[in-house]
């Protein structure tokens, strides 16, 4: 429930889901020409008992607030059994994370990986167009974008109880 709620508010540095605002994105998407470019840099990690490597294919991406911008991450299951993996995800600095909206990303989903398999993994998102108001962010150039992957548990009734942000 509290990660549910930090995903629609934007607390403890949690992106905002766009799709789950309750408001059309698309109004949202109006690149501010007159602003500064803001650098996105990406991490990526997995917890220490799942046997993937996960990493960004790109350094970083510049975006105006308000313009959408698709960056992707790869993942390699490399163990000999297919794994289910939950992404959890921040946003540095946390004061960011309110006007970090993400339309669309893997990390709304589970995501299995056979024995072997490598994945490119999207993620496609925008600053919100507000962030240029905000006086809070007026010394901010650079956001990061970073997702830690650890290996899904169900409990016997089939319930995800993997909760990532107590995992190791």
């Amino acid at each position: 429930m509290y990660k549910m709620i930090c995903q629609q508010t934007g607390w403890n540095g949690q992106p905002v889901k766009a799709h789950e605002s309750g408001e059309d994105p698309a109004r949202r998407l109006v690149p501010v020409t007159d602003a500064r470019r803001l650098r996105i840099t990406f991490n990526g990690s997995v917890s220490d008992i799942l046997p993937w490597k996960f990493t960004p294919q790109q350094r970083e991406v510049r975006v105006l607030p308000g313009e959408t911008a698709l960056a992707f991450f790869t993942a390699t299951n490399k163990s000999e059994g297919d794994i289910i993996g939950v992404a959890t995800y921040g946003v540095t600095p946390a004061q960011v994370a309110p006007y970090f909206s993400k339309i669309q990303c893997f990390c709304f989903e589970e995501q299995r990986l056979n024995a072997g398999e490598t994945v490119d993994m999207p993620v496609f998102f925008f600053i919100d167009p507000d962030f240029v108001k905000d006086p809070a962010m007026k010394g901010i150039n650079t956001i990061t974008l970073s997702y830690t992957f650890f290996k899904a548990r169900y409990d016997k009734n089939g319930v995800l109880t993997t909760l990532p942000a107590t995992s190791t």
